[in-house]
């Protein structure tokens, strides 16, 4: 017994107990990070291999919140740009569809599962993609001299084109410019400003400054006496 106490127990005595306390410090380090831990991340959702002849028409797509549980260590320094979710749009067509948001469609480290998806579907509409031109209307104000006031006002260029989903795109009459204050104006002035249009799923093909001519003069004379 005494040599088996020797051999095994007392041999390198001083290495085994090194090696223990290391293994200890090592699991007392390394212990409390593995512990599980959750965390909720905001999440953008990504749309996949969208028909070019299509355009997404609903006004808003909420992020997903995606709660991931994993190691302590790993969660601590989970980035928000690590998680996404992804819908695959190949089969849209012209009409609205719900989509199941699951697990599945969430891409994540490999560290970490997924506990929780919120929403748990979203529901999409679509539209054929539409682009036309349409006219400028400028916006002018202003306060002149007596007698004085607007007889015309020209935009250059006087249409752009814009695009987006059809519904929308047929239902703008003109693009509209921001507000040019004329006052003080006599004869020719020309103002430089920017237009839009007033639907957020319709877009300017080509944004472009525009120049607002406008033309003040005298209207009708004075009574004789």
């Amino acid at each position: 017994m005494i040599g088996f106490f020797k051999r095994y127990v007392l041999h390198n005595f001083m290495l085994k107990m090194m090696s223990l306390l290391l293994a200890a410090g090592l699991w007392f380090l390394i212990s409390p990070d593995e512990q599980p831990a959750e965390v909720a991340v905001r999440a953008p959702v990504v749309f996949q291999h969208v028909p070019s002849q299509l355009v997404i028409s609903s006004e808003s797509i909420p992020e997903a919140q995606i709660r991931v549980r994993g190691p302590e260590r790993v969660i601590r320094q989970l980035q928000a740009n690590e998680i996404h979710a992804e819908i695959d749009l190949a089969d849209a067509k012209p009409s609205e569809r719900t989509y199941d948001l699951t697990s599945q469609q969430v891409r994540h480290p490999r560290d970490v599962s997924v506990v929780q998806v919120v929403p748990s579907q979203l529901h999409l509409a679509f539209d054929t993609r539409a682009t036309r031109e349409v006219e400028v209307h400028p916006r002018v104000t202003g306060s002149f001299a007596g007698g004085e006031q607007i007889v015309k006002v020209e935009a250059d260029p006087p249409r752009i084109t814009i695009t987006g989903p059809k519904h929308h795109i047929d239902q703008i009459d003109a693009a509209t410019t921001d507000p040019v204050d004329a006052t003080g104006t006599r004869g020719s002035a020309v103002f430089t400003t920017n237009v839009y249009v007033p639907d957020p799923l319709v877009q300017v093909v080509q944004t472009t400054s525009i120049r607002v001519t406008v033309l003040v003069q005298k209207v009708g004379k004075a009574s004789a006496h």
